[in-house]
C-alpha cells in the first residue's frame, strides 16, 4: 500500500468510518504501519467487535514503542490491553497487563499522563476487591493527572469514575454532578471514541442503579445518536440496547423491551463479551415475571446467574409468586445483610414486598424507613415513589388503612410523573384495598377497575387476576371462579364473545368454554338468563 492509500485510510479513521479504516490498514499489513497506525487499527477493530484483531494490533504497537524506548506510549498500550481483556472476560490477562503497566511506569521519568492511566488500573483492581476508598483515591489521582496535562480522555473517564464512586459513598448530588460533567465532555466530542463509549455506558448504568430514569433516558438518547453516527459500530451497541430495554420496561412497553434485551444479548455475543449478557438476561426475567410467564422468567434468571449476574431480587419475587415464601425470605435476608446505598436501592422495594408477605412487619417497616431515607438523599422521582409505596404497603398490612392512603396517593402521583404505568396501577390496587378497609367501597372499585384495565393493556396477567379477585365478592355464588365472574359481567353488559375475548386478552374459544361452564354452574340456558342471575346476585 502506498502513501496515498495510507493517508486515505487515516482520513477514514479520522471521520469515524471504522470499517474503511480497518479494511485499509489490514490490507496494508503491519509492516507498512507506524506504531500510531497500529494503535488506531486496534481502535477500529475494537469498535467493530473484532477483539482478537484489536489485541493483536495493540501487542505489536506495545512491542514497537518499547523497542523504540518510548516507555510512556508502551504503558498506554498496556492500559488498553488490560481494559479490553477485562471487558472480554479474560481476568488473568487483564491482571498481567496491569502488572506490566505498573512495572514499566517505574522506569518512566517525570510527570507523564500515563501515571493517570495506571491509576485507573489500580482503581479497577481495588473495585474488584471491594476496596472503595482505595478506588476513590485512585480515581481522584487519575482526574488530577488529566487536568494537569489537559488530557481530555483522562479527565472525562476520571470524572465519570469519581461520580460512580461518589454514588456508592452516598454522596448522590456530588456523584450526579460529576457524571453530568463527564457526559457533557463526551457529547461535545472532546474524547476519543472508546473512552466516549465507556463514559456513556458507565454514567447511564449509574443513573439506572439509583432509578434516575429521567437522566437515564436523556443520556441513552445521546448514546443512541452517537452509535448511529458511526458506520459499522458494534462495541457499546449491546449496552445501548440494554438501556433502551430498561426504559421500555419502565414505560410498560414490554414486548419492545424484550426485543431490545434480546438484541443486547446478540450484540454481546458478537463482540465476544458474553459475561455482560447477564444484566440483559436479568432484565428479561423481570419482564417475563410481570407477564406471568414464570417458566420463561426462571430460565432468564438462570441465564443471568450463568453469566455471573446475581438474579436477585427478581428471583425472590418469582419464588414469592409461586408460593415459595420461605425461599424468597431467605434470599432477601441475605441481600439485606450486604451492599451499600446504591445496591440497597435495588433490594429494599422487593424486601418490603417479601417481608410483608411473610408477616414480618417490623422488618418490613425498617426496610421502608431506610428506603425513604435513601429516596430523600438521592432525590429521584422513581425512588421516591418506591419509598412511598413501600410505606403505604406496610401501614396497610399493619391494619392502618387511613395511615396508608396518603403514602399510596403520593406513590400514585409520583409514578404518573415517572411515566411508569405498571407501578402506578400497583399503587392503585393498594389504594383500592385501603379504601375498602375504611368503608369507601365505590372509590375502591374505581381504583381497582382502573388498575385492572392498565394491567390488561400491559399484559400483566397475574396483577390483572389479583385485581379481579379484589373486585369479586368475597364469596362467589354457585362455585363461580373470579375469571368466570369477569366473563359474566361482560355478558351482562351486552358484549359479544369476540368483544369479551378482546377485552380480557383471551381467545374466543376460551371465552366460549368459560360461558359453557357458567351456564352449567348457574343451571341456565341463555345469556339473558345468565344476565338476570348476575343482577340478582349483585355481580354487576
Amino acid at each position: 500500500m502506498g502513501v496515498v492509500e495510507l493517508e486515505q485510510t487515516r482520513a477514514a479513521f479520522d471521520r469515524g468510518d471504522w470499517e474503511a479504516a480497518f479494511a485499509g490498514w489490514s490490507a496494508a499489513g503491519a509492516d507498512a504501519l507506524t506504531s500510531a497506525d497500529l494503535e488506531d487499527l486496534a481502535t477500529a477493530a475494537e469498535l467493530l467487535g473484532r477483539h482478537d484483531d484489536a489485541v493483536g494490533a495493540l501487542q505489536q504497537a506495545f512491542v514497537r514503542w518499547q523497542q523504540a524506548g518510548d516507555l510512556a506510549r508502551a504503558v498506554r498500550c498496556t492500559f488498553r490491553l488490560s481494559m479490553t481483556t477485562a471487558t472480554h472476560g479474560e481476568p488473568a490477562l487483564a491482571a498481567g497487563w496491569t502488572s506490566r503497566a505498573e512495572g514499566l511506569l517505574e522506569e518512566v521519568d517525570g510527570d507523564v499522563p500515563e501515571r493517570g492511566w495506571v491509576a485507573f488500573l489500580r482503581m479497577f483492581r481495588a473495585l474488584g476487591t471491594g476496596a472503595y476508598a482505595e478506588a476513590a483515591a485512585a480515581a481522584d489521582e487519575a482526574t488530577e493527572v488529566g487536568r494537569r496535562h489537559r488530557d481530555a480522555d483522562l479527565i472525562a473517564l476520571g470524572l465519570c469514575s469519581q461520580g460512580r464512586l461518589a454514588l456508592y459513598a452516598g454522596r448522590v448530588a456530588d456523584g450526579l454532578a460529576l457524571l453530568d460533567e463527564s457526559m457533557v465532555r463526551v457529547v461535545a466530542g472532546e474524547t476519543s471514541p472508546i473512552i466516549a463509549g465507556h463514559v456513556y455506558c458507565t454514567a447511564i448504568e449509574g443513573c439506572q442503579e439509583i432509578s434516575d430514569f429521567a437522566r437515564m433516558a436523556e443520556w441513552t438518547s445521546a448514546l443512541e445518536r452517537w452509535c448511529a453516527a458511526q458506520p459499522g459500530l458494534l462495541a457499546f451497541t449491546g449496552q445501548c440496547a440494554v438501556h433502551r430495554g430498561q426504559l421500555l420496561r419502565q414505560r410498560g412497553e414490554w414486548s419492545a423491551a424484550l426485543d431490545e434485551l434480546e438484541l443486547a444479548s446478540r450484540r454481546y455475543r458478537e463482540v465476544g463479551s458474553p459475561d455482560a449478557a447477564g444484566l440483559a438476561a436479568y432484565e428479561a426475567g423481570d419482564v417475563h415475571r410481570l407477564r406471568g410467564d414464570t417458566d420463561e422468567a426462571d430460565a432468564a434468571y438462570q441465564r443471568a446467574a450463568d453469566h455471573g449476574f446475581d438474579p436477585q431480587p427478581g428471583l425472590a419475587l418469582l419464588w414469592l409468586s409461586r408460593g415459595r415464601t420461605e425461599a424468597a425470605r431467605g434470599a432477601i435476608d441475605r441481600l439485606l445483610a450486604e451492599g451499600g446505598p446504591v445496591q440497597r436501592c435495588r433490594v429494599l422495594p422487593a424486601a418490603v414486598e417479601v417481608l410483608v408477605a411473610s408477616g414480618d412487619l417490623e422488618r418490613a417497616r425498617e426496610a421502608a424507613v431506610e428506603l425513604t431515607a435513601l429516596a430523600s438523599a438521592f432525590g429521584c422521582v422513581s425512588l421516591e415513589a418506591m419509598a412511598a409505596q413501600a410505606s403505604g404497603a406496610v401501614e396497610l398490612a399493619a391494619g392502618d388503612a387511613s395511615g396508608a392512603l396518603p403514602y399510596l396517593r403520593k406513590a400514585h402521583q409520583l409514578w404518573s410523573r415517572a411515566e411508569s404505568p405498571f407501578e402506578r396501577a400497583r399503587a392503585q390496587v393498594l389504594m383500592g384495598r385501603a379504601l375498602r378497609a375504611v368503608g369507601d367501597d365505590e372509590s375502591s372499585r374505581r381504583e381497582l377497575e382502573a388498575a385492572r384495565s392498565t394491567f390488561r393493556r400491559l399484559g400483566a396477567a397475574p396483577a390483572a387476576e389479583e385485581a379481579s379477585l379484589l373486585l369479586a365478592p368475597v364469596a362467589l355464588p354457585a362455585g363461580l371462579t373470579a375469571r368466570e365472574v369477569e366473563v359474566l359481567r361482560l355478558v351482562a353488559s351486552g358484549r359479544s364473545n369476540a368483544q369479551i375475548a378482546a377485552e380480557l386478552v383471551l381467545s374466543e374459544k376460551t371465552v366460549a368454554r368459560h360461558l359453557s361452564n357458567i351456564f352449567g354452574k348457574l343451571d341456565v340456558g341463555s345469556r339473558t338468563a345468565a344476565t338476570a342471575y348476575a343482577f340478582a346476585h349483585g355481580l354487576v
